[in-house]
């Protein structure tokens, strides 16, 4: 029975979600090299346009061309690239489903192989992640200006045909390293105690609500914590809630961690599994504080049946999908109207673990050929091929070297 998952949803500001499916976002690494979407992009989306989900989002939209979190991102900085941008919306206009974007930027967490400028941070910490040098504390004024520039995204966005946007607050980008005490030590407006480390993502908010029309969708991807001692807690994470819901927040996809302790790639607890997913617990316990906005929860949702557990419960209102839409595209149409029960995945680790583990952080390994090897799956979509399943972590191995360099493999002390 998916009664519950095929039932509707209304978002605060005016949407109305189709069905309780969200295609959660995933780099893609398909824009051009001046920054504006390809026609790879544009027909990996159609794919997903036919897919009966309720809502989608894409992967991560920069705010800023001289920070990139990965080779392949799309960049809006002004309007220069508009008429790309919507042909790429152009699948999602008579479906019926919204397409969201969604709109980041990498602070320290930027990719050296693409950059040329010095990583910028709300403080000089650099991040324990292969490949990563240490940033530049921001300045008051270009905090300001960073704020300005997911507004003007957001503003593109909508005027390309996009329904909405979500800001990504999780896995270690800007905002979360301003919400971390461990990533912003700062005594100055913008941090020093949980409020002022708060402020940035709602500044990013309020100035997207100022730029944007009263129905256009604004979200938000957000850490339930960052599970590092000392870091971002679950506390502080419901108390962003509140304050995100108070200024009109649409929808909250809970996930969770960040490169550095990628709980959103890890195993689960046993009181988890059964549920299977990794972050719904938390949802549950934010539930009440987010009143009429819709709590998504994305990773580790696999069966139809723990889905609409899930949503019929009241944990969650919306099932986010990532990993499984790259192997099957039309996962909730499969659901829905087909009757399947599991969707498809593929949990991919390196191989030769003796040798390597002698030279590599496995876990973080892993979490990157994981990651490779669904962008390759990406990557087939885009070229109007089917998904490889069989694909090995041998080939993810070369393309995650090819695509970000020798720092990708990197060990990082301490």
């Amino acid at each position: 029975m998916t009664t519950h998952l095929g039932s509707p949803v209304a978002l605060p500001h005016g949407q109305m979600l189709a069905n309780r499916f969200m295609k959660s976002a995933l780099s893609e690494s398909l824009g051009e090299r001046d920054g504006g979407p390809s026609e790879k992009l544009e027909r990996l989306y159609a794919r997903w346009a036919g897919g009966s989900y309720g809502l989608v989002v894409t992967g991560n939209v920069m705010v800023d061309r001289r920070h990139l979190g990965e080779p392949g991102n799309v960049v809006i900085e002004d309007d220069r690239h508009l008429d790309r941008l919507r042909a790429w919306a152009s699948g999602f206009q008579d479906g019926g489903t919204p397409l969201w974007m969604q709109v980041n930027h990498p602070g320290r967490q930027a990719n050296a192989l693409v950059g040329r400028h010095r990583p910028v941070a709300p403080s000089a910490i650099q991040a324990k992640v292969p490949g990563a040098s240490k940033p530049r504390a921001l300045e008051d004024a270009e905090i300001r200006e960073i704020v300005d520039r997911y507004a003007t995204a957001a503003a593109v966005a909508e005027q390309a045909g996009f329904a909405g946007v979500q800001i990504h607050g999780a896995h270690g980008y800007l905002v979360t390293q301003f919400l971390s005490p461990r990533t912003n030590q700062r005594d100055d407006a913008w941090g020093g105690d949980a409020e002022r480390r708060r402020r940035f993502v709602l500044e990013v908010l309020r100035a997207i609500r100022a730029t944007t029309s009263r129905t256009f969708g604004v979200g938000i991807k957000l850490n339930s914590a960052d599970f590092q001692r000392g870091g971002f807690s679950e506390e502080e994470s419901r108390e962003v809630v509140r304050a995100l819901v108070a200024d009109g927040i649409d929808l909250i996809e809970i996930s969770g961690g960040s490169y550095e302790a990628p709980a959103m790639m890890g195993t689960m607890a046993a009181s988890t599994a059964a549920r299977e997913a990794y972050f719904l617990e938390y949802a549950a316990s934010v539930r009440d504080l987010a009143g009429d906005v819709p709590i998504a929860v994305t990773g580790g949702f696999r069966s139809a049946a723990a889905m609409e557990a899930a949503v019929a419960s009241g944990d969650c209102d919306i099932v986010g999908l990532g990993r499984p839409t790259c192997l099957l595209p039309e996962a909730p149409r499969a659901i829905l109207e087909e009757g399947l029960a599991t969707l498809p995945s593929s949990n991919v680790k390196a191989g030769l673990r003796p040798v390597l583990g002698k030279v590599a952080n496995l876990k973080q390994l892993d979490g990157a050929l994981d990651l490779s090897w669904h962008t390759d799956q990406l990557h087939r979509l885009g070229a109007g091929k089917e998904p490889d399943p069989g694909r090995s972590w041998a080939e993810a191995a070369l393309w995650l070297g090819l695509r970000n360099g020798p720092g990708a493999f990197r060990a990082k002390r301490g």
